[in-house]
Protein backbone atom coordinates (compact mmCIF):
# COMPACT_ATOMS: atom_id res chain seq x y z
CA UNK A 1 0.00 0.00 0.00
CA UNK A 2 2.88 2.48 0.79
CA UNK A 3 4.53 1.83 -2.73
CA UNK A 4 1.29 2.38 -4.41
CA UNK A 5 0.71 5.14 -2.60
CA UNK A 6 4.05 7.08 -3.24
CA UNK A 7 3.62 5.90 -7.17
CA UNK A 8 0.54 8.25 -7.57
CA UNK A 9 2.41 11.29 -5.71
CA UNK A 10 2.09 14.18 -8.51
CA UNK A 11 5.62 15.43 -9.62
CA UNK A 12 4.58 19.11 -8.75
CA UNK A 13 1.69 20.40 -6.75
CA UNK A 14 -1.95 20.74 -8.38
CA UNK A 15 -1.49 24.67 -8.07
CA UNK A 16 1.90 24.79 -9.53
CA UNK A 17 3.74 25.29 -12.81
CA UNK A 18 6.35 24.37 -14.99
CA UNK A 19 9.17 27.22 -15.42
CA UNK A 20 8.73 29.58 -18.13
CA UNK A 21 10.75 32.15 -19.64
CA UNK A 22 9.70 35.56 -18.54
CA UNK A 23 6.48 37.10 -20.46
CA UNK A 24 7.46 40.12 -22.77
CA UNK A 25 6.04 43.57 -21.74
CA UNK A 26 4.25 46.03 -24.12
CA UNK A 27 7.35 48.22 -22.84
CA UNK A 28 9.80 45.64 -24.16
CA UNK A 29 7.87 44.66 -27.47
CA UNK A 30 8.13 48.50 -28.27
CA UNK A 31 11.70 48.62 -27.46
CA UNK A 32 12.55 45.82 -29.72
CA UNK A 33 10.30 46.99 -32.32
CA UNK A 34 12.81 50.47 -32.84
CA UNK A 35 14.54 50.83 -35.80
CA UNK A 36 18.83 50.11 -35.89
CA UNK A 37 20.98 53.05 -34.68
CA UNK A 38 23.59 54.76 -37.64
CA UNK A 39 26.09 52.34 -35.48
CA UNK A 40 26.12 50.48 -31.58
CA UNK A 41 26.65 52.84 -29.45
CA UNK A 42 29.34 51.09 -26.77
CA UNK A 43 28.04 51.23 -23.06
CA UNK A 44 29.16 50.22 -20.03
CA UNK A 45 26.99 49.53 -16.87
CA UNK A 46 28.51 49.50 -13.26
CA UNK A 47 26.20 49.45 -11.04
CA UNK A 48 22.01 50.45 -11.19
CA UNK A 49 20.96 50.13 -7.10
CA UNK A 50 17.89 50.62 -5.05
CA UNK A 51 17.74 53.93 -3.50
CA UNK A 52 14.81 53.93 -2.22
CA UNK A 53 15.71 52.53 1.24
CA UNK A 54 12.41 51.67 1.88
CA UNK A 55 11.58 48.06 2.75
CA UNK A 56 7.58 46.16 2.35
CA UNK A 57 5.25 48.04 3.42
CA UNK A 58 3.42 45.98 6.03
CA UNK A 59 1.06 46.96 8.81
CA UNK A 60 0.94 44.36 11.16
CA UNK A 61 4.61 43.91 11.97
CA UNK A 62 7.65 45.10 10.86
CA UNK A 63 9.42 43.70 7.16
CA UNK A 64 12.97 43.68 6.07
CA UNK A 65 12.50 42.82 3.04
CA UNK A 66 13.13 45.01 0.39
CA UNK A 67 10.64 46.62 -1.58
CA UNK A 68 11.98 46.31 -4.74
CA UNK A 69 14.24 44.36 -6.72
CA UNK A 70 18.34 44.34 -6.00
CA UNK A 71 18.82 43.48 -9.57
CA UNK A 72 18.43 46.36 -11.60
CA UNK A 73 21.85 46.36 -13.15
CA UNK A 74 20.61 42.63 -14.89
CA UNK A 75 17.66 44.19 -16.00
CA UNK A 76 19.30 47.22 -17.24
CA UNK A 77 21.72 45.04 -19.09
CA UNK A 78 18.75 42.74 -20.48
CA UNK A 79 16.90 45.87 -21.76
CA UNK A 80 19.96 47.33 -23.69
CA UNK A 81 20.58 43.85 -25.34
CA UNK A 82 16.99 44.06 -25.98
CA UNK A 83 17.03 47.91 -28.06
CA UNK A 84 15.76 47.03 -31.76
CA UNK A 85 16.49 43.53 -31.89
CA UNK A 86 19.93 43.32 -29.95
CA UNK A 87 21.34 46.08 -32.19
CA UNK A 88 21.09 49.35 -30.55
CA UNK A 89 24.31 48.58 -28.29
CA UNK A 90 27.32 47.36 -27.34
CA UNK A 91 27.43 46.44 -23.65
CA UNK A 92 30.71 45.53 -21.36
CA UNK A 93 29.27 44.52 -18.14
CA UNK A 94 31.11 46.26 -14.97
CA UNK A 95 29.62 44.16 -12.09
CA UNK A 96 31.79 41.58 -11.86
CA UNK A 97 35.26 43.38 -13.63
CA UNK A 98 37.28 42.20 -9.95
CA UNK A 99 36.68 38.47 -11.32
CA UNK A 100 37.50 39.22 -14.77
CA UNK A 101 40.37 40.59 -14.28
CA UNK A 102 41.29 37.87 -12.08
CA UNK A 103 40.30 35.54 -14.21
CA UNK A 104 42.39 37.09 -16.95
CA UNK A 105 45.42 37.14 -14.54
CA UNK A 106 45.24 33.30 -14.63
CA UNK A 107 44.92 32.90 -18.50
CA UNK A 108 48.22 35.23 -18.46
CA UNK A 109 50.03 32.77 -15.65
CA UNK A 110 48.60 29.91 -17.64
CA UNK A 111 50.64 31.24 -20.99
CA UNK A 112 53.89 32.30 -19.24
CA UNK A 113 53.96 28.76 -17.56
CA UNK A 114 52.66 26.55 -19.91
CA UNK A 115 53.12 25.09 -23.34
CA UNK A 116 51.26 23.43 -26.44
CA UNK A 117 52.19 20.15 -27.25
CA UNK A 118 54.04 21.21 -30.15
CA UNK A 119 55.71 23.59 -28.31
CA UNK A 120 54.66 26.63 -29.15
CA UNK A 121 52.92 29.31 -26.95
CA UNK A 122 49.19 29.77 -25.45
CA UNK A 123 47.97 32.99 -27.34
CA UNK A 124 47.71 36.05 -25.41
CA UNK A 125 44.09 37.11 -24.06
CA UNK A 126 42.24 40.25 -26.24
CA UNK A 127 42.57 43.64 -24.97
CA UNK A 128 39.00 44.27 -23.23
CA UNK A 129 36.33 46.45 -25.12
CA UNK A 130 36.18 49.70 -24.27
CA UNK A 131 32.84 51.85 -23.97
CA UNK A 132 32.28 55.63 -25.24
CA UNK A 133 28.84 55.87 -22.58
CA UNK A 134 28.40 55.02 -18.96
CA UNK A 135 25.08 54.15 -17.84
CA UNK A 136 23.93 54.93 -14.31
CA UNK A 137 21.17 56.10 -12.13
CA UNK A 138 19.09 53.42 -9.85
CA UNK A 139 15.89 52.91 -8.74
CA UNK A 140 15.01 56.52 -6.81
CA UNK A 141 11.56 55.90 -5.11
CA UNK A 142 8.88 53.50 -4.23
CA UNK A 143 5.79 54.87 -2.60
CA UNK A 144 2.92 53.01 -1.13
CA UNK A 145 -0.42 53.56 -0.65
CA UNK A 146 -0.70 56.71 -2.85
CA UNK A 147 -3.99 55.77 -3.65
CA UNK A 148 -6.13 53.39 -1.45
CA UNK A 149 -10.28 52.73 -1.51
CA UNK A 150 -12.90 50.73 -1.89
CA UNK A 151 -16.86 50.09 -2.50
CA UNK A 152 -19.27 47.44 -0.77
CA UNK A 153 -22.72 46.67 -0.25
CA UNK A 154 -25.19 44.22 1.86
CA UNK A 155 -28.60 43.33 1.84
CA UNK A 156 -30.40 40.98 3.88
CA UNK A 157 -26.74 39.13 4.58
CA UNK A 158 -25.51 39.32 1.46
CA UNK A 159 -23.64 41.18 -0.56
CA UNK A 160 -19.63 41.79 -1.18
CA UNK A 161 -17.01 44.57 -1.52
CA UNK A 162 -14.04 45.26 -3.59
CA UNK A 163 -10.69 46.98 -2.57
CA UNK A 164 -7.61 48.66 -4.32
CA UNK A 165 -4.58 50.02 -3.48
CA UNK A 166 -2.21 51.94 -5.51
CA UNK A 167 1.49 51.94 -5.23
CA UNK A 168 4.38 53.47 -7.71
CA UNK A 169 8.19 53.40 -8.30
CA UNK A 170 10.15 55.81 -9.94
CA UNK A 171 13.90 55.16 -12.21
CA UNK A 172 15.96 57.32 -12.98
CA UNK A 173 18.58 56.69 -15.99
CA UNK A 174 21.87 58.91 -17.42
CA UNK A 175 24.17 58.74 -20.21
CA UNK A 176 27.51 60.13 -19.20
CA UNK A 177 30.42 60.51 -21.71
CA UNK A 178 33.44 58.47 -20.80
CA UNK A 179 35.89 60.99 -22.31
CA UNK A 180 34.38 63.89 -20.81
CA UNK A 181 32.36 62.80 -17.84
CA UNK A 182 29.59 65.67 -18.87
CA UNK A 183 26.25 64.24 -18.42
CA UNK A 184 25.03 63.68 -22.16
CA UNK A 185 21.23 63.03 -21.44
CA UNK A 186 18.89 62.17 -18.55
CA UNK A 187 15.57 60.49 -18.20
CA UNK A 188 13.17 59.54 -15.50
CA UNK A 189 10.25 57.16 -15.49
CA UNK A 190 7.44 56.12 -12.80
CA UNK A 191 5.26 53.07 -13.01
CA UNK A 192 2.38 52.55 -10.92
CA UNK A 193 1.52 49.07 -9.13
CA UNK A 194 -1.86 48.48 -8.62
CA UNK A 195 -3.35 45.87 -5.66
CA UNK A 196 -6.65 44.55 -5.88
CA UNK A 197 -9.23 42.36 -3.29
CA UNK A 198 -12.87 41.00 -4.50
CA UNK A 199 -14.48 39.49 -1.65
CA UNK A 200 -18.23 38.35 -1.21
CA UNK A 201 -20.38 36.52 1.31
CA UNK A 202 -23.39 35.47 2.60
CA UNK A 203 -24.47 35.14 6.66
CA UNK A 204 -28.43 34.24 6.69
CA UNK A 205 -30.52 32.64 8.46
CA UNK A 206 -32.49 30.00 6.08
CA UNK A 207 -34.75 28.46 8.46
CA UNK A 208 -35.17 28.24 12.12
CA UNK A 209 -31.91 27.80 14.10
CA UNK A 210 -30.36 27.21 10.73
CA UNK A 211 -27.62 29.66 9.60
CA UNK A 212 -26.02 29.72 6.16
CA UNK A 213 -22.62 31.56 6.33
CA UNK A 214 -20.00 31.53 3.03
CA UNK A 215 -17.55 33.41 1.77
CA UNK A 216 -15.08 33.85 -1.08
CA UNK A 217 -12.38 36.10 -2.63
CA UNK A 218 -9.02 36.52 -3.95
CA UNK A 219 -6.78 39.05 -4.87
CA UNK A 220 -4.03 40.66 -7.43
CA UNK A 221 -1.38 41.94 -6.97
CA UNK A 222 0.92 43.10 -9.56
CA UNK A 223 4.96 41.72 -9.08
CA UNK A 224 6.81 44.62 -8.09
CA UNK A 225 10.02 43.31 -10.12
CA UNK A 226 7.58 43.18 -13.36
CA UNK A 227 6.89 47.18 -12.29
CA UNK A 228 10.54 47.92 -11.92
CA UNK A 229 11.59 45.67 -15.15
CA UNK A 230 9.02 47.77 -17.44
CA UNK A 231 10.22 51.23 -15.85
CA UNK A 232 13.45 50.54 -16.64
CA UNK A 233 12.68 49.48 -20.27
CA UNK A 234 10.72 52.45 -20.50
CA UNK A 235 13.78 54.63 -19.52
CA UNK A 236 15.96 52.86 -22.25
CA UNK A 237 13.68 53.81 -24.38
CA UNK A 238 13.25 57.43 -23.61
CA UNK A 239 16.98 57.82 -23.86
CA UNK A 240 17.15 56.60 -27.06
CA UNK A 241 14.53 58.89 -28.51
CA UNK A 242 16.20 61.61 -26.53
CA UNK A 243 19.19 61.06 -27.32
CA UNK A 244 17.82 61.45 -30.88
CA UNK A 245 16.25 64.81 -30.64
CA UNK A 246 19.51 65.56 -29.00
CA UNK A 247 21.42 64.25 -31.99
CA UNK A 248 23.92 62.71 -29.29
CA UNK A 249 23.01 59.10 -31.71
CA UNK A 250 20.65 58.82 -34.75
CA UNK A 251 18.05 56.39 -35.96
CA UNK A 252 18.59 54.44 -39.49
CA UNK A 253 16.00 53.19 -41.83
CA UNK A 254 12.79 55.45 -43.35
CA UNK A 255 12.99 58.78 -42.22
CA UNK A 256 8.96 59.09 -42.20
CA UNK A 257 9.10 55.93 -39.75
CA UNK A 258 11.60 58.11 -37.31
CA UNK A 259 9.49 61.07 -37.66
CA UNK A 260 6.50 59.16 -36.45
CA UNK A 261 8.04 57.48 -34.06
CA UNK A 262 9.16 60.87 -32.25
CA UNK A 263 5.90 62.61 -32.81
CA UNK A 264 4.76 59.44 -30.67
CA UNK A 265 7.60 60.08 -28.06
CA UNK A 266 7.11 63.46 -27.77
CA UNK A 267 3.27 63.58 -27.51
CA UNK A 268 3.43 60.95 -25.07
CA UNK A 269 6.01 62.56 -22.86
CA UNK A 270 4.59 66.22 -22.74
CA UNK A 271 0.76 64.92 -22.36
CA UNK A 272 0.01 66.45 -25.31
CA UNK A 273 -0.25 66.77 -28.74
CA UNK A 274 2.16 67.77 -30.55
CA UNK A 275 1.79 68.83 -34.61
CA UNK A 276 4.19 66.54 -36.98
CA UNK A 277 5.58 70.23 -38.31
CA UNK A 278 7.13 71.70 -34.71
CA UNK A 279 8.73 67.98 -34.45
CA UNK A 280 9.69 67.76 -38.36
CA UNK A 281 11.74 71.35 -37.45
CA UNK A 282 13.78 69.28 -34.69
CA UNK A 283 14.35 66.38 -36.83
CA UNK A 284 15.08 68.01 -39.75
CA UNK A 285 18.71 68.49 -39.07
CA UNK A 286 19.05 65.08 -37.79
CA UNK A 287 21.63 62.31 -39.49
CA UNK A 288 21.79 58.66 -39.55
CA UNK A 289 25.32 59.84 -39.29
CA UNK A 290 25.15 61.79 -35.70
CA UNK A 291 28.02 60.50 -33.36
CA UNK A 292 28.34 60.66 -30.10
CA UNK A 293 29.53 64.47 -29.04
Amino acid sequence: MLVSACAVVPSQPPLGQAPQVTQTTPTLDKLRALPGPAQPIPVAVYEFRDQTGQNKPNENFSEYSRAVTQGGASILINALKEAGGASWFTVVDRQALSNLLQERQIVRATRDEYRRSDGTQIPMVGPLTRADVLLDGGIISYDSNIITGGIGARYLGIGGDVKYRQDSVTVYLRALSVSSGEVLQSVSVTKTIYSTALQAGAFKFVSFEKLLEAEAGFSTNEPVHIAVKQAIEKAVYSLIMEGTLGRLWGISGDPNQIRDLLVEYVKDRDGKFVPPSETEQKTAELSPQSQIR
